[in-house]
């Protein structure tokens, strides 16, 4: 019985290390991202866990810089915690920083599509959950309308069996999330979820649009 139990332990802390929502508040902190980020276009996107949409957007030409946090909801505030469990209406979202001289929107949203699978439904494996959909916050009518010409492109396009499951909603509010999250992938290289998802993504989105690419990138 008790080579059974910690046997189950085992596994248990396996799942957990594969997980975006392992138990992320007990890691070392570090310090949330204080660039000038003035004069700088935002944008807005949710597609699994935020470690590795982060990391993906950050490698991409004339992204200055994008951040964690949470968007989507009505809960005031959200922390980790909260957003975690699901029942906040909350998706884990970055926002990202861009100059539109170097990348255009519509160039998001290819890096957007190509780094995920947008006909999964509230999730991106191995994370499943609302908090975890595909998304994309517009700001304004033009946004909206660029979002909607490239569903319209993916679904007829006929590269997916299922139709694009993107929730595209207008922005509210954004809502940075705590210190330890920022930068999370390249401050813990060797975490186990890093080295298992967020690494392995990256790096297939990185191969797929290499001219998309920060010369530091490669």
């Amino acid at each position: 019985m008790k080579e059974f139990s910690q046997h189950c332990i085992v596994i248990l802390l396996v799942l957990l290390s594969s997980s975006c929502s392992g138990n992320k508040a007990t890691r070392v902190d570090s310090p949330v991202k204080g660039q000038n980020l003035e004069g700088f276009e935002k944008a807005y996107f949710a597609s699994g866990c935020f470690w590795c949409v982060e990391a993906i957007f950050e490698s991409v030409k004339g992204v200055k810089e994008a951040v964690s946090g949470y968007a989507g909801g009505k809960e005031t505030n959200p922390t980790y915690r909260q957003v975690s469990n699901g029942s906040t209406g909350h998706t884990e979202a970055v926002e990202v920083y861009y100059n539109p001289e170097e990348v255009s929107f519509e160039t998001l949203l290819i890096v957007f599509y190509g780094s995920h699978n947008p006909v999964t439904v509230n999730g991106q494996y191995p994370d499943f959950g609302t908090q975890y959909r595909s998304a994309i916050f517009y700001q304004n009518e033009e946004e909206k309308l660029q979002v909607e010409s490239m569903i319209k492109k993916l679904n007829e396009s006929g590269e997916y069996d299922s139709p694009i499951a993107t929730e595209v909603a207008p922005l509210t509010k954004f809502w940075k999330a705590e210190g330890y999250h920022q930068d999370y992938e390249k401050n813990n290289p060797y975490q186990p979820y890093v080295l298992n998802v967020s690494v392995p993504r990256l790096k297939k989105f990185q191969g797929k649009y290499p001219e998309l690419l920060k010369k530091t990138s490669h």
